[in-house]
Formats: structure tokens, sequence, C-alpha cells
């Protein structure tokens, strides 16, 4: 999180996602991906750190696309409330916001997963070839973060 344009519905999307991930092994089994952190009644440790959100693509990070600390905060403390609803808020933890922190961790295997409430929304995308004798449709997010249609290219006739 932490885009200038992220919202509730982001929130939505991402506790559950993170929620109901297959991301541990079923211990009886042995197989891996079979369980989510509320089957192996897990915690869950969320640090707010919107330096992930930077442009680095001119060899220096560039924050302007990360929400204002102000905002930011309050839609963090949103998204983990809506986690604690979700699970159990006592096994949602957190850092402190804004705070400079030391996070260690045991990295268990070569995963990494990043969840994205919207990852194909800023991915550049060539154009799209609409053949002259087609109707062509384009959309966007809504203010709720769904998506509608925003506008029908018609052939020339």
């Amino acid at each position: 999180m932490d885009r200038t344009d992220d919202n509730a519905s982001d929130i939505e999307t991402l506790t559950k996602q993170i929620l109901s991930l297959k991301a541990f092994s079923d211990e009886a089994t042995g197989t891996m991906w079979k369980k989510s952190v509320k089957d192996i009644d897990g915690e869950v440790l969320c640090v707010s750190q919107f330096t992930l959100f930077a442009n680095t693509s001119k060899g220096k990070p560039d924050f302007h696309r990360a929400m204002a600390s102000g905002p930011s905060r309050d839609l963090y403390g949103s998204f983990l409330k809506r986690m604690g609803e979700l699970y159990r808020p006592e096994k949602i933890k957190d850092g402190r916001f804004g705070a400079m922190m030391d996070v260690r961790l045991t990295n268990e295997g070569p995963v990494t997963f990043t969840l994205d409430s919207r990852k194909f929304e800023y991915v550049e995308q060539p154009p799209a070839q609409v053949p002259s004798n087609t109707t062509a449709g384009a959309v966007k997010r809504n203010g709720a973060g769904q998506l509608e249609k925003a506008a029908t290219v018609e052939p020339q006739q």
C-alpha cells in the first residue's frame, strides 16, 4: 500500500490475499502450499514501508507517487483494523509507523510473494491494435476501485 491513490478497496483486496494465501506446508503430509496463516493459527507482522514504492529508474529514489504520511498513517491503521476483523486482532502485529526499525526475520525457502491489489493497473502495456472493423472498449477504475467501462471506440466507416 502507500500509492497516492490507495483506498478501502485496496485494503479489502490485500487483507483477503494475505490471510488466504496458501504459503505454508501441511505438517501432517509435508505437502507444500496447503495452509494459510489462518489455517496454522499463525501471526502476521505488518510493517509499513512506503519506501518500497520508490521509483528508481533515474538512479536515485523518487517518492513522488507515494502517499503523504498523514493519509498513509490513517490508511495503514484501517488496514491493520481490517486484518484484525477478518482474523484475530491479537494475531496481527505491527511496527511503529514511520519509525526507523530494525526488523529481523527468518525467511524459510527460496520464495518471495508480491501481493498487489492492482498489479496490472500501472504496468505499461503496448497500445492495443484495434482492427478497423471492430468495436473496442476501454476500462478504468472507479472511486471504489472497481473496473468500469470508460470509453468505446467505434470503427470509422
